[in-house]
């Protein structure tokens, strides 16, 4: 097919979009864990939530494992690294009491959340965390606090029916990649039925994951198709999808890879809105304008709403060890 063939499709690109901080971090503690240690470096649970990532560090010689009775006593003085969305008090003990070397790949943000719930805790609060059951964050969080301590609220049907033993004496803090509408219809709602209330010092929701919602409201109106780059099992690229098609996208999809996408499904269109979940890689963005730029006379318009600066330091352990472009060449091109 011939370019003047192709038809004319214009790419909102988002911006910000992509890795945020706390995801940079915590592949980059690995990748310098295998650079000062040598392989194997293992990791409990997937370091983000992307398969393309975890694969990418499996092939630099990172070794994954739901727990730890699974790192082989000959390998015991080689690093285990905990992931970026946290871990129960109970995993750090573990650690100890095996012997095990380990390093915290905890998102700082994820880590505020955690001294944010303690705080309620130690100030005779019961704990109410909007979240979503099973979320690695959200065990990691209620494993910082005893048995009992903490309330899991998930929407606002549950914020109608919550039943707290003491109404008056009830603090919140959120999971950090929810969706920032539907969390403010939450704790309006649990508001408007405990008064006393007691919010976080600081907003818990990450700012990573309010600009790319941010920037996704802006692009998605007239846009035929809106695509999210990320995993079905990644929260913030799931609610991104939710916020393309309630800020105006006829249609909003998630994509892992290029080589998922259904042509026949897309059909013609003329405005593609493109962004990628907080633990998504920018090769991966530039594989899906590829692939588009293939069948389609594509023109890329750049949707910024900020820019983010924040870096997030890795572990004192790390710092004198030199991280290149071509360590992270296999996520960032």
């Amino acid at each position: 097919m011939t370019i003047a063939a192709k038809p004319p499709l214009t790419i909102r690109l988002c911006g910000p979009r992509g890795f945020c901080a706390g995801v940079d971090r915590a592949i980059q503690i690995v990748v310098l864990a295998l650079k000062s240690y040598g392989a194997p470096v293992y990791v409990r649970h997937e370091i983000v939530h992307n398969r393309y990532v975890v694969e990418g560090l499996e092939a630099k010689g990172a070794v994954f494992v739901e727990e730890l009775d699974e790192i082989p006593a000959e390998h015991r003085a080689q690093p285990v690294v905990f992931s970026a969305h946290g871990v129960p008090k109970s995993v750090p003990e573990d650690a100890a009491s095996r012997n095990l070397f380990y390093l915290d790949a905890t998102c700082p943000l994820v880590s505020k959340v955690h001294k944010q719930a303690m705080r309620h805790n130690r100030l005779g609060r019961h704990v109410v965390l909007i979240g979503h059951a099973g979320h690695p964050e959200v065990i990691g969080t209620m494993g910082q606090l005893p048995e009992g301590s903490v309330s899991l609220i998930e929407t606002i049907e549950d914020a109608d029916v919550y039943a707290p033993a003491d109404p008056d004496n009830l603090g919140y803090v959120t999971q950090t990649t929810l969706s920032v509408d539907d969390t403010a219809g939450v704790i309006a709602r649990l508001q408007e039925r405990f008064p006393n209330l007691t919010a976080p010092a600081a907003d818990s929701i990450c700012y990573a994951t309010t600009n790319r919602q941010e920037v996704v409201k802006q692009a998605a109106p007239g846009c035929d198709l809106f695509i999210i780059v990320g995993a079905p099992n990644s929260s913030n690229s799931k609610r991104l999808v939710e916020v393309a098609l309630r800020a105006g996208a006829k249609k909003s999809i998630l994509v892992q890879r290029a080589a998922e996408l259904d042509w026949e499904e897309i059909g013609a269109i003329s405005t593609l809105g493109l962004s990628a979940g907080a633990s998504a890689p920018e090769v991966i963005v530039n594989e899906i304008i590829e692939a588009f730029r293939a069948r389609f006379d594509a023109r890329v318009e750049l949707a910024e709403t900020v820019q983010e600066t924040e870096n997030f330091l890795v572990n004192r352990e790390l710092r004198s060890i030199e991280l290149t472009a071509a360590d992270m060449a296999f996520v960032n091109g």
